[in-house]
């Protein structure tokens, strides 16, 4: 373990001084977090924020959401791909949190501790560890890791997991760095970055990568 914590700071330091430092600051309303972020799902960031405005546009408050017929919804989300799916979940959500908070409002999470909050947001339908990390670190500077497909093939090409699946993988990291939130931040920001732009699903770049020497998979595929 110790040795893989050592490796995990390392690749923090190597991608952070790679990709850049940033400062975690919460860059949208909670409600608005969680509501893109499932959109989010196996679409582009484009299309997820084209889905989310059309969403908004055609319906200015959560309750109008709420309340409309959820075809309606499907087609003010159709550009963010799997539009049915989504809008149900996006309905049930809201039908929950006003169910039991009264409003629509997550705001009474940055109350909770990290493990109250994560268990109270994956109880929403169509919310996994996922899309709770993501909204519990951007929005209330939780100390907790949100694992997407790029932190998750990188970490895995790495050596720091061994997991098929970026869920598996969520729970694998969450014990092996540093529980510290801007630290955690850092990290996911790099490796998204890292994922995006070198360490590629299908051609990685590995010329420009400073951790070829640290990574398994640049030694068992590429290395001469």
């Amino acid at each position: 373990m110790q040795d893989l914590q050592a490796k995990a700071d390392l690749v923090y330091r190597e991608l952070v001084a790679l990709h850049g430092f940033n400062q975690l600051v919460p860059r949208r309303e909670p409600m608005h977090e969680l509501i893109s972020t499932m959109l989010s799902h196996q679409t582009t960031e484009a299309n997820e924020e084209r889905g989310y405005q059309n969403l908004r546009a055609t319906f200015p408050t959560w309750e109008a959401i709420l309340a409309a017929p959820v075809e309606a919804v499907a087609e003010a989300i159709k550009p963010a791909n799997y539009a049915p799916a989504k809008a149900n979940n996006i309905q049930a959500a809201l039908a929950k949190i006003l169910a039991e908070r009264g409003e629509i409002s997550i705001d009474f999470l940055a109350e909770l501790s990290t493990e109250a909050a994560m268990a109270w947001l994956t109880g929403l339908r169509g919310v996994g560890p996922k899309t709770a990390s993501l909204v519990l670190l951007f929005c209330f500077s939780k100390p907790i890791l949100p694992v997407d497909t790029h932190v998750h093939r990188v970490s895995q090409r790495l050596g720091l997991v061994k997991a098929k699946t970026p869920t598996e993988a969520h729970e694998i990291l969450w014990q092996l760095l540093p529980h510290d939130a801007e630290w955690l931040f850092n990290y996911h920001v790099a490796l998204l970055r890292h994922g995006q732009r070198i360490c590629l699903a299908k051609r990685p770049r590995c010329n420009q990568c400073p951790l070829t020497a640290q990574c398994l998979w640049y030694q068992a595929n590429q290395a001469e």
